[in-house]
């Protein structure tokens, strides 16, 4: 209900939810990302009997309608371990495996892929942690610490996922270097060309800053830019994966760049 950008549109029954998903799977989406506490910068943490409350029926009744993968996007082990086993298929974590301490090794008994996101704090604080020495070096260097914590719990790294965190213990600028420079600096930092990358731009603070546009849900546009950034091929290649709101953009811009590169 205080998602910052949608808050509240989508959570109003558990058929609201559903057909937003199923809406998003139309538009080409080939992940669902589902979650009941709000991460945004100076949200306040909620109860896991309130979380599990908004997550669990719209998962159960999102797969018995549809086979699209869906991730479970949590920072509690109990809220994951439940939504598996609802029927999600990947576990979503913004504190990569750090918040609480009985995640990496339920995520490693449940055996589903894991997407490590970098941040610093909680999203209460993590707003007043956004200096760097060298802002896509240090998110890289610990990124590949998340990993090997992940891999050293049980978890491969075929099951890992990692996340910038744009957004997230980032300001303006730390979010457009990370965009600048991209998955092929991160991974050449982690020296690992084989790290699976998500880059999650969608309509946050910084397009705003950019573009002048307050209303986070009219931020498409700017979105959009910022995801043909992340997926344009460097020498270490785009990113795997990208997080958006409006799937029938971005999927539309991507195929126009796929084709002019091909042609």
């Amino acid at each position: 209900p205080d998602s910052f950008s949608d808050g509240g549109k989508h959570n109003k029954s558990i058929e609201t939810a559903v057909s937003q998903a199923l809406q998003m799977e139309k538009d080409g989406a080939h992940i669902i990302d589902i979650g009941g506490e709000s991460t945004r910068p100076g949200a306040k943490e909620i109860a896991i009997e309130e979380e599990l409350h908004r997550v669990v029926p719209v998962i159960l009744s999102l797969r018995k309608v549809s086979n699209v993968p869906i991730s479970i996007d949590t920072r509690h082990s109990h809220v994951a371990k439940a939504a598996i086993a609802a029927g999600a298929d990947i576990v979503n974590d913004v504190s990569g495996g750090t918040f609480d301490e009985e995640m990496l090794s339920t995520v490693s008994k449940l055996s589903v892929p894991m997407i490590l996101m970098h941040m610093r704090g909680t999203p209460e604080t993590m707003q007043t942690m956004t200096s760097y020495s060298n802002v896509v070096n240090d998110v890289a260097h610990s990124l590949k610490k998340l990993s090997q914590r992940a891999s050293d719990a049980g978890i491969p790294k075929w099951l890992q996922v990692l996340d910038v965190g744009i957004g997230f213990a980032k300001d303006y600028h730390g979010n457009l270097e990370l965009l600048k420079y991209g998955p092929g600096r991160v991974r050449e930092y982690m020296g690992d060309d084989t790290a699976m990358l998500l880059w999650g731009p969608s309509r946050k603070g910084f397009l705003g800053t950019i573009t002048g546009e307050k209303v986070a849900e009219k931020r498409d546009y700017g979105t959009t830019a910022a995801c043909c950034m992340a997926v344009a091929t460097g020498p270490l290649g785009a990113c795997n994966i990208i997080r958006v709101h409006n799937v029938k953009d971005v999927k539309q811009a991507i195929q126009v760049m796929d084709a002019i590169r091909g042609a």
